[in-house]
């Protein structure tokens, strides 16, 4: 009864842990990913609330679609590639008198080149309704992947981690006179997560019964740490709902104000848990009646922060503007991450800390002639994370950004853009501990890369 209880809490911590939602993402900090128009990647994301032909506004400011008189329709794709190097080591079964050091490779790079999609479509109305815009907008504004190699040192903290979202929002604007306008939209979103690591069940075992790791020898026992690796997996998705608010100000012809709100989307992640043991350890739980460790059902509550953006833009010249970006992430709503079983019982809460963040972007753009325009901009951006709670699911720091593009207008109706940002990451330092009750310590360098390319046609 004794070794079933100690193996019941154990597992319950190993569930936990195999269920945290803390995933990696190139160019922002956290989860978050802005790529939803080229137009904003080749200004460092400034001037997003108030973007005067550019469709992603449907999402960023519903607010500024008065901007756009014609029906556009606008595409956008960007690739990501995170590069990130961990140099390190740490202890399996830390602090035990069989610990011993963590054997394995640095993991590759988890990075690899991500496809983030969008598309937009703005309706102006007209006759009564001249006054009103529409939008529609697919977008994936949260997620990412990292993934090791599955025997690297750090396998009992984290193998993969994937997050992907894809909101599909509908938004409406209406002018309340030729310098104020307002909008609002609805946002159904849906998630969906993979997560997975090694579980050390040597160690999980020694903790219970010691006499199974030390007999004939430590190195003879049938059971010690790093001799019994398993592997945990869990899936699950959800659908939830949100919204957007926005309004746009042209105080002056040169100068324009954009604000918008995004709300936190809560979604309550429904799937599997999947537990693969060793034969020997497999042969141990059931002569026990233990079950913890059996594949089932399993779920965890997420909720995507919320957003809020102020845009600023002057034109100095007819050829050349200058915009800025203030942007807040409200990441306290990862506070804590609640792991349940299918039945609704808590399996465990495992906390994040996470803080809120600001972003501050500068860019501009010059209109060369009437078929191109080019545009540059910086940006820092901070993490949420901190060096006592960061794992290696989310190696993550604050961040320089910058980033160059243009626009050629190929003819009256049809734009092109492509654009790059370089993204330089404060190298992030580990000291971590997994379910397993190892430990990892290191430090990452990384950095990221990004291209955008968008085709826009209006009639």
């Amino acid at each position: 009864m004794q070794m079933h209880s100690r193996l019941t809490q154990m597992s319950a911590l190993a569930l936990g842990i195999a269920g945290v939602l803390a995933f990696g993402q190139a160019s922002a900090s956290g989860f978050q990913i802005r790529e939803n128009s080229a137009k904003n990647l080749g200004r460092a994301l400034a001037g997003s609330a108030v973007a005067q032909n550019d469709a992603s506004v449907v999402s960023n400011n519903p607010a500024a679609m008065v901007n756009l008189k014609q029906t556009t329709l606008q595409g956008d794709l960007h690739a990501i590639d995170l590069t990130a190097d961990f140099r390190g080591g740490g202890q399996a079964a830390a602090g035990s008198p069989l610990a011993s050091p963590l054997r394995g490779g640095d993991g590759g790079d988890p990075g690899d080149v991500e496809a983030v999609p969008a598309f937009a479509v703005v309706v102006p109305l007209s006759g009564s309704f001249d006054y009103v815009t529409l939008g529609a907008s697919l977008s994936a504004p949260f997620g990412l992947t990292t993934k090791y190699d599955r025997n690297w040192i750090g396998r009992y903290n984290a193998v993969e981690s994937k997050l992907r979202t894809i909101d599909l929002t509908l938004s409406a604007a209406i002018e309340l006179s030729d310098r104020f306008s307002v909008g609002a939209g609805l946002i159904y979103e849906r998630a969906d997560a993979t997560l997975s690591n090694a579980v050390d069940f040597g160690s999980a075992i020694c903790r219970v019964n010691v006499a199974l790791c030390v007999t004939p020898s430590p190195a003879a026992a049938p059971f010690g740490p790093q001799k019994n690796d398993g592997f945990a997996k869990v899936e699950g998705d959800d659908y939830g709902i949100g919204w957007v608010l926005g309004f746009q100000w042209r105080p002056t012809d040169q100068f324009w104000v954009g604000y918008s709100h995004r709300s936190e989307i809560k979604h309550e992640l429904e799937g599997t848990v999947k537990f693969t043991k060793p034969g020997n350890v497999d042969a141990l739980f059931q002569g026990a009646g233990i079950t913890q460790y059996n594949s089932g059902p399993g779920g965890a509550v997420l909720t995507t922060p919320s957003v809020d953006t102020l845009s600023l833009q002057y034109d100095f010249t007819e050829q050349f503007r200058l915009m800025a970006d203030i942007q807040a992430t409200g990441w306290s709503s990862l506070e804590s991450i609640d792991i349940k079983r299918a039945n609704g019982t808590l399996v465990t809460s495992e906390a994040f800390k996470w803080d809120n963040t600001m972003m501050y972007s500068l860019g501009g753009e010059y209109d060369l002639n009437d078929s191109f325009t080019l545009r540059a901009g910086v940006a820092r951006d901070e993490t949420p994370t901190h060096n006592d709670t960061r794992t290696p699911r989310l190696p993550d720091d604050n961040r320089m950004l910058y980033a160059l593009g243009f626009t050629w207008n190929a003819s009256e109706n049809l734009s092109l853009d492509a654009s790059y940002m370089y993204v330089k990451i404060d190298d992030p330092k580990i000291s971590a501990v997994s379910s397993s009750g190892s430990l990892l310590q290191g430090e990452y360098k990384g950095k990221a890369q990004v291209l955008g390319l968008s085709a826009q046609y209006r009639f």
